[in-house]
């Protein structure tokens, strides 16, 4: 869904400081040409910070090599997600999540329970950026569109973009910000310069996540490292995991638990999440048992991997679940099921 506008007092979100490794890769950015971005790589880097940044540094009224200035009366209405020169084209659940406003329309639509937010990117919306895209600029920076998560537009939204991505009208510029872009279309990847996301030097992701974890009262580097680790190195999705309240012990302690069959420490997680753990759970001993290190686990808290065909099996098993995991038929029957099967994974030698 884009959106334009939002009312006087909408609340934003929590302010996270932009990191590091975001901000020198603004600058490489900056000191480019070119109207259409394409940011890449897994989730968890930084692309939509990069994206926004970038969107903001293009409207900004006194911009700078190192980005937005941050005070002008441009960033202000970025800022505050009121910008009349700037779309954001996100799924509806996105919008929701990171604070932007839905339409007028869209938002009666789901208000009065005619359908629920959209997972993906709607075509309608993308119609009306293309639209929006032949304007004039109302404050004379020109226009800027940023679509995140870009894979989640279908193959309909992401033609009806095609043809402005080529030829772009007047001052108009685009950055697509991308978690899987194996999704995106070809011909939506040839139309724009592309940037591969820098993984941040460990130590800046643990400062980093120290100072951005709100939920904890300036956790520990220990703590700070479990989540890093238990995210794959991935500093945002790390944050995400500090949200659960995971320590340090619980995740020790999580792959003897699940082999007795001890899921409560998973108890209150969503089912995507769960999945999640046990994917990489799985990863790990795949990894020990083809002589490898782990990535998510101490090899010391992993019980003895299991025969190389039990362990894939599993895998294609839980891969299966994931392509419904958002739409359970009975997520505690779901659970309850994941949880059996892991423990008998688990123990099969």
């Amino acid at each position: 869904m884009a959106t334009r506008s939002t009312p006087p007092d909408a609340v934003t979100q929590p302010t996270v400081t932009r990191p590091l490794w975001v901000q020198r890769q603004l600058q490489a950015l900056l000191a480019q040409r070119g109207h259409a971005w394409l940011l890449q790589g897994p989730s968890g880097l930084g692309q939509y910070e990069l994206g926004l940044a970038l969107a903001q540094t293009w409207l900004c009224e006194q911009p700078t090599a190192s980005g937005p200035c941050g005070v002008c009366g441009s960033c202000h209405l970025v800022n505050t997600h009121a910008h009349p020169d700037f779309v954001v084209l996100m799924p509806e659940t996105v919008m929701v999540e990171l604070g932007w406003p839905l339409s007028e329309t869209a938002q009666k639509e789901i208000d009065d329970k005619k359908r629920k937010p959209s997972k993906e990117i709607r075509v309608e919306a993308m119609r009306d950026t293309v639209a929006f895209a032949q304007r004039t600029s109302a404050r004379g920076r020109g226009l800027a569109v940023l679509v995140y998560p870009a894979e989640r537009m279908n193959h309909v939204a992401a033609n009806a973009l095609l043809k402005t991505l080529e030829e772009p009208p007047g001052d108009a510029r685009f950055v697509l910000a991308s978690e899987a872009t194996h999704q995106l279309l070809p011909t939506i990847r040839s139309r724009c310069q592309t940037h591969a996301m820098e993984w941040p030097p460990e130590p800046e992701a643990l400062q980093w996540l120290q100072d951005n974890a709100v939920a904890q009262s300036r956790p520990t580097p220990e703590q700070a490292q479990v989540w890093l680790r238990a995210a794959g190195g991935r500093p945002a999705d790390a944050l995400a995991w500090a949200g659960t309240g995971l320590n340090a012990k619980a995740w020790a302690e999580l792959p003897a638990a699940l082999a007795r069959g001890d899921w409560s420490t998973l108890a209150g997680w969503p089912a995507a999440q769960q999945l999640e753990l046990l994917q990489k759970l799985c990863h790990d001993l795949m990894a020990q048992a083809a002589g490898g290190t782990p990535r998510f686990f101490s090899a010391a808290n992993l019980p003895v991997a299991p025969r190389w065909g039990v362990l894939a099996k599993w895998s294609r098993e839980l891969l299966d679940a994931a392509r419904s995991v958002e739409h359970p038929y009975n997520p505690g029957l779901m659970q309850e099921a994941w949880a059996a099967r892991t423990r008998q994974a688990l123990v099969s030698r």
